[in-house]
């Protein structure tokens, strides 16, 4: 029987998938449990829409990636965070992530989850430091922050 997998089963198949199994493990398991549902040529052109739908949705969130990736790597576009530093230029604790994050939705007006901020340590020393950020799995920008005395 050719069903297609409506969530991910282990070992048989992943969500969208169209594949054919026993009739007794579709009907008593998969559909049962809604896990699967028969691939009848209705159901087979809902799923090509659905996923050319979703290839649509995941371009614009590309396009959107690509076109911030632009603006956070303007030379304007400099996050300064004031912070309280010794005489050696070095400061009194650190800037985490989230101080950056929420540095640039003040600054900049860019809202930023801190999570995306790929800082492998917080920032310790005065000065500019570029920080990477994963706008998309495809893209990654890099923001200039500066650290200067308070």
């Amino acid at each position: 029987m050719k069903v297609i997998f409506l969530e991910d089963v282990k070992g048989k198949g992943k969500r969208g998938e169209v594949k054919n199994v026993s009739d007794g493990f579709a009907q008593n398991f998969l559909i049962k449990n809604g896990k699967a549902k028969a691939a009848t040529s209705a159901a087979v052109s809902e799923l090509k829409g659905q996923k050319k739908a979703e290839a649509k949705h995941e371009a614009e969130v590309l396009a959107d990636a690509e076109k911030l990736k632009v603006v956070l790597e303007d030379d304007k576009t400099v996050v300064e965070i004031k912070a309280k530093a010794g005489k050696d230029g070095r400061l009194f604790g650190s800037i985490p992530s989230k101080q950056i994050a929420t540095a640039l939705e003040k600054q900049h007006k860019i809202k930023i989850d801190k999570r995306k901020i790929e800082l492998s340590n917080p920032i310790r020393s005065m000065g500019y430091t570029n920080v990477p950020v994963k706008l998309h799995q495809n893209v990654t920008a890099t923001i200039r922050v500066h650290v200067a005395e308070q």
